[in-house]
């Protein structure tokens, strides 16, 4: 397993190298986000752990341009504590938020943690691929097309517009979700689904498709909405 570290500090970057080279992670370095984003983008890895404070770009800045082109995992970093931060991360394409400073072995469930969800997606089906109006979700191949042209999602939009897709008339609980993208280990909260979802959604509208795939049930969460049956 590979994985991309961008900070500017050398003493953070050091202490998160020992930390995934003990775990088996071969680790790539970068000391400011024009660099980051090269290195995101030309070379392949499996994580991305992206400090907010970088020198002369910030890491929602970053974010933003490694999810133009790359869907890897990002692990953002902050010392900040503002909850409208880590919101922000998370709804710019972030996978996940820690702040600083941070328990190693709470550092290295969350790496495991995104790795292993954007790895190895438990299908409830055998299908291959979930059709639906102007609407497909190759689960194999991790992609979505809409109106037949390919639309890029974070692995964590990718796997809740799924689960949510495989059930079409259940509606799920926002914790219930939390657990089966996230998992159990997962340390956020609530707003972390609804961001995603947002997200998924202006997407979707974005790429030319004439429904609300996801229907908010008030009082409970979500439930994917069929072509059919649009509010």
């Amino acid at each position: 397993m590979k994985a991309l570290i961008i900070d500017d500090e050398w003493n953070v970057r050091n202490l998160l190298r020992i930390h995934l080279s003990q775990n088996g992670f071969e680790v790539i370095e970068a000391e400011n986000g024009l660099e980051g984003v090269k290195l995101a983008v030309e070379l392949p890895c499996d994580l991305i752990i992206l400090d907010v404070m970088l020198p002369d770009m910030d890491g929602w800045t970053v974010c933003k341009k490694i999810r133009e082109t790359k869907n890897t995992p990002i692990l953002m970093l902050t010392a900040r504590t503002d909850t409208k931060d880590k919101v922000k991360g998370l709804t710019i394409g972030a996978d996940d938020y820690l702040v600083k400073p941070f328990d190693s072995d709470e550092f290295i469930a969350r790496v495991f943690a995104l790795v292993r969800r954007s790895s190895i997606l438990e299908v409830g089906n055998a299908q291959n691929t979930i059709t639906f109006k102007d609407l497909t979700i190759d689960i194999d191949g991790r992609q979505i097309m809409v109106c037949e042209k390919p639309v890029e999602f974070s692995p964590k939009e990718f796997d809740l517009l799924l689960v949510l897709a495989e059930q079409p008339r259940r509606a799920f609980e926002r914790e219930t979700l939390l657990d089966k993208v996230w998992g159990t280990d997962f340390f956020g909260d609530f707003r972390t689904v609804d961001s995603h979802v947002k997200n998924i959604r202006e997407k979707v509208r974005r790429a030319g498709l004439a429904y609300n795939p996801i229907q908010t049930v008030w009082g409970v969460g979500y439930k994917f909405q069929l072509a059919d049956k649009r509010k």
